[in-house]
């Protein structure tokens, strides 16, 4: 091989060394400017060698003595195995007793003296993954077969030396099966078709958008880099260069949370003592628990009261102990029945939560789950005085000895005995019985599943549920409390009216409720926006930019609720705010997850394509706090978004971006250490999508944010598409040559087409705090997120483990709506 030859590979390699990883290195979002700014000078001349200038990854901490040249030719041995086992499914290539047996299911007898089965079964006979990749399996079988005619039926003999061939360590053998699965010809190179022809599987395998085009395009990129003679040919040993470095940069050894805390002690020097769990425990959850200590202890002490009160009373001899259980759960009843309001007065929970010393003795970010806590107490109320008084009181009082019944609660019934019917028809009765069952409707829809339309709820149940039934029928409650009203003022045993105290309870939350929703429909009726520009993205999603209101002021963070009249006047629903407070405009991005929302794009999408300006009358409403106002706390960010659930942090990165000083005394809560005045020092943003297209939702807004010259060093983002096979697989080890390549020259990323890197499949949550863990050493890290619970319960376990085993703290929020 000639000089240049082997200059060539070199300069591969260290492209490769440098490139991004998901699974062991950070790279910070400031390294993508540079070499964005360089691609406007970039020439066909451009070598592989540039890259190694555009992509600079962050230290992760391990040391240069720990990566060998043996430790790394051992790796590369070790991986060749998952190199291609990975094609296979989680349990890599099946034994070939279970191959057998599959050939045995699919197998015939023809013309021929053996069974044989046809080509296309086999990626069912070889492996589960191939079933998912139809067309790696063709690719695959006919690298192995090596010969024109690779379309015939295969016998048992065949597939058993075909199964051996896959099943040898070496990686040179796995590499040259590769190789001859992109040389078509076989002849031992790889031309540029080849590789234009693999790009396009790949993509497909992968679920990428990749024209024939950008095929070719990225197969000539390869060439040029790889190709320094213009051979027009690429042979073995340089594509084996090019799969080595690719496997090893996603393969570096991962510190363990030990070695994490031996490296703090070397390079913090304070002396910083780490919390214990039971410490970051208390601090994570004192708010809520004090709170939820003194409902209880509410609750509690109520039920005694009335109980003691109604246990010295006449009726306790006719009753028993069915009197003062069903009188005391009734007055939880109507402390709950007033309480359940407050968590809902959005207006006074967005001025409260401004005053810092309120804001950090109460969670105002738990208002919703504190309001389903307390719904809960309602539904173990009315169990316990409905159940209590349908199955006890009534009964005994039917059923009781008349002289009993007259020398004790007989003047309470006109002295005349009921029946129990009589009893059930009374007003009293049949007001609670009205309530009962409007609550246990309204209850009911509220509830995940039918809230969501959930597919597992037959389709007859689909029909009438939905966010606009729950909505509505949550409206039942303005029956419910008139009911209540009616309820208390006819009850059986009381006849002072100092003891019908509902209304004492409830009097002040429903004035401040009623007064809310007058203050809301006045607010909002002079809040009609313009719409200045409507986007369709794909995954039907809008994208709305609005003009903002005269005297409209917002922090980064918070939400707004959207009317619009032609579908409904009286639905609103909540959507984060995607601009920033400093710009002169109000954006929203939409999802279709309901039926209100597929309404609103349906008329949307008539406008756009019918080339109308503007689009429906809108209203808004707002704005108020969410969890994320929360941010100025923290020394740095850790923004977490699922999906369309990225929308919540747009706002706080442009914030953070253009070092907008967001922490009022007006509106934060008590910072603890903070590195700058005002705002977080460094922003993460880790975005999570499982389609390629989602990128298009906010392409524009992390333009606008790569374009910020103050943000350098402050804003990291990193995107991660779950349809792609992780960085290192077979499947995705073309993507990721081209990825970088592309990358190094134009400064722009063949997924997201954007200048920020995308990682392939799930990120490795446990690797990325522990490098945040080192880098940070000492800070307070708040990580928000929005998205499934599932992935929210792992976060806030990693958050606690860290916090206990490292001087970094982490404090986990999550959003609510």
């Amino acid at each position: 091989m000639d000089e240049e030859h082997v200059k060539s590979k070199t300069s591969l390699l260290a492209l490769f060394k440098s490139s991004p990883s998901s699974s062991s290195l950070s790279y910070s979002s400031s390294s993508s400017y540079s070499s964005s700014n360089t691609s406007s000078s970039s020439t066909s001349s451009y070598t592989a060698q540039n890259a190694i200038h555009s992509f600079t990854p962050v230290r992760t901490g391990f040391k240069a003595s720990h990566h060998s040249h043996v430790a790394k030719n051992e790796a590369i041995e070790s991986m060749g195995m998952r190199f291609f086992n990975d094609i296979f499914g989680h349990g890599g290539i099946l034994k070939w007793k279970d191959v057998e047996n599959r050939f045995d299911r699919v197998a015939w007898t023809g013309n021929s003296p053996e069974p044989v089965m046809s080509w296309p079964e086999f990626g069912f006979c070889i492996g589960i993954g191939m079933q998912s990749s139809p067309e790696l399996a063709r690719e695959l079988l006919r690298a192995l077969r090596g010969c024109q005619d690779w379309k015939s039926d295969i016998t048992k003999t065949e597939l058993h030396s075909f199964w051996l061939r896959m099943n040898e360590d070496s990686f040179n053998s796995r590499m040259r099966m590769f190789f001859d699965m992109c040389n078509r010809n076989m002849d031992g190179r790889i031309t540029e078709t080849d590789i234009k022809q693999t790009i396009l599987l790949t993509a497909s395998i992968n679920k990428l958008s990749v024209t024939r085009d950008e095929a070719e395009d990225y197969a000539g990129l390869i060439m040029e880099s790889v190709d320094k003679k213009n051979k027009g040919y690429i042979e073995i040993s340089e594509m084996e260069s090019v799969l080595k470095s690719s496997l090893l940069k996603e393969h570096s050894p991962v510190m363990k949370l030990k070695e994490i805390i031996q490296e703090e002690s070397d390079d913090y020097e304070e002396e910083q003592e780490r919390m214990s769990k039971t410490e970051v425990l208390f601090r994570t959850y004192w708010r809520r628990c004090w709170v939820v200590m003194i409902w209880l202890i509410g609750c509690l002490g109520l039920f005694v009261w009335k109980f003691e009160q109604y246990r010295r009373r006449s009726g306790f001899e006719v009753m028993g102990y069915c009197l003062p259980t069903a009188k005391g759960a009734a007055e939880t009843l109507k402390f709950n029945m007033a309480l359940v309001l407050l968590p809902v007065c959005r207006n006074t929970i967005t001025w409260l939560r401004k005053d810092r010393r309120l804001n950090y003795v109460v969670p105002f970010n738990d208002n919703i789950n504190f309001h389903k806590l307390i719904a809960g107490g309602i539904v173990v109320g009315v169990i316990l005085h409905g159940g209590t008084h349908l199955t006890c009181d009534f009964p005994r009082i039917s059923d009781s000895d008349k002289s009993i019944f007259r020398q004790t609660i007989a003047a309470g019934f006109g002295y005349h005995q009921p029946t129990y019917m009589e009893i059930l028809a009374t007003t009293e009765v049949a007001s609670g019985i009205g309530m009962v069952v409007l609550m246990a409707i309204a209850f009911s829809l509220a509830t995940k599943w039918p809230r969501r339309r959930s597919p597992v709820l037959p389709l007859s149940l689909r029909r009438v549920t939905g966010y606009n039934t729950f909505w509505y029928s949550h409206h039942l409650f303005v029956v419910v409390y008139v009911l209540l009203i009616v309820h208390s003022m006819f009850l059986f045993l009381t006849d002072k009216w100092i003891e019908k105290t509902t209304w004492m309870y409830i009097a002040f939350p429903v004035l401040l409720y009623a007064g809310e929703r007058i203050f809301r429909a006045i607010r909002s009726g002079s809040y009609e926006v313009d719409i200045m520009k409507a986007s369709l993205y794909p995954g039907k999603v809008l994208h709305l930019k609005m003009q903002k209101p005269d005297g409209f002021k917002y922090r980064s963070g918070m939400y707004i609720f959207i009317q619009c009249p032609q579908i409904s006047p009286f639905q609103w629903h909540p959507f984060s705010l995607t601009s920033g407070p400093q710009d002169e405009y109000l954006s929203v991005h939409i999802r279709t997850l309901g039926d209100w929302s597929y309404q609103i794009y349906a008329l949307f999408q008539e406008a756009v394509l019918s080339g109308l300006q503007g689009g429906p009358k809108l209203y808004i409403d707002g704005p108020y706090g969410s969890a994320s106002q929360d941010h100025v706390k923290y020394d740095i960010l850790v923004l977490i978004g699922l999906g369309i659930g990225a929308t919540p942090f747009i706002s706080i990165l442009k914030d953070v971006a253009n070092g907008v000083q967001t922490s009022q005394t007006d509106h934060s809560g008590l910072r603890e250490c903070s590195l700058t005045k005002g705002s977080p020092s460094k922003a993460y943003l880790y975005w999570v999508t499982r389609e390629q297209n989602s990128f298009d939702w906010f392409r524009d807004v992390i333009k606008e944010i790569v374009g910020s010259t103050k943000q350098k060093s402050v804003v990291e983002m990193h995107n991660f598409l779950t349809s792609v096979y992780p960085e290192g697989d077979v499947r995705s080890a073309l993507l990721s040559v081209i990825q970088a390549l592309n990358h190094a020259k134009n400064g722009i990323d063949i997924v997201s087409r954007t200048p920020i890197h995308t990682h392939f499949a799930r990120p490795n949550w446990f690797n990325i705090f522990s490098r945040l863990a080192r880098k940070h050493v000492g800070a307070k890290i708040g990580v928000f997120y929005c998205g499934p619970s599932n992935l929210a319960t792992e976060l806030k376990n990693l958050c606690t483990k860290f916090s206990t085993k490292t001087t970094t703290r982490f404090v986990f929020h999550k959003e609510n709506y």
